[in-house]
């Protein structure tokens, strides 16, 4: 009878095995993962230029949106700033939610690349602005020059993007040189 307990255990050891080691696997991914996001989150100047990393890339690539949103609070806004005389709306503002529907598959239909062209960050006491020039352009030949405005909070050990407001090199404002350099 024991040989017979023996026969019937060793299946359901490797079974125990296999799916510890899935398991450890699924934790280990996710911790690397995390490892990134919380790097990201750690120093103002890695939260902003991994909004960047995040929502840039080649036609056809599927942004991370579920790491874009850990870098924002989930009541943060988004605003564009429309500038043109031939613009009827003034701003347009979006929820995080509606962000990510409105512009995921415009992101990843498109060749997009933003990149940093320059920045000033103000800071105290858990508070921070950050002014940061970008040049971008897609594979439909949109080329331009722009601020964003991060507003972001420290909170729980990490900073949080509470609100982002941008606007482009139009109507004959040029993006101001000050805001051309890296101010830190």
């Amino acid at each position: 009878m024991m040989v017979i307990f023996k026969i019937a255990y060793v299946p359901k050891m490797k079974k125990s095995i296999f799916v510890f080691l899935i398991f450890f696997t699924i934790v280990l991914g996710a911790q690397q993962k995390s490892l990134k996001q919380t790097e990201a989150v750690k120093s103002i100047d890695a939260i902003v230029n991994e909004v960047l990393q995040i929502v840039s890339g080649e036609k056809g690539k599927a942004r991370d949106w579920d790491a874009y949103r850990n870098l924002f609070l989930p009541t943060a806004r988004f605003t564009i700033l429309n500038q043109g005389d031939s613009i009827t709306t003034p701003y347009d503002s979006f929820s995080l939610d509606e962000f990510i529907a409105s512009f995921q598959e415009s992101y990843r239909d498109k060749n997009f690349l933003e990149y940093e062209t320059g920045k000033v960050v103000d800071e105290y006491n858990g508070l921070a602005q950050v002014f940061q020039s970008f040049h971008a352009e897609d594979s439909e030949n949109l080329n331009v020059r722009g601020i964003s405005s991060y507003q972001l909070v420290f909170y729980d050990d990490r900073w949080w993007i509470a609100n982002m407001v941008w606007t482009l090199d139009s109507n004959g404002v040029k993006v101001p040189e000050k805001y051309l350099e890296n101010k830190n």
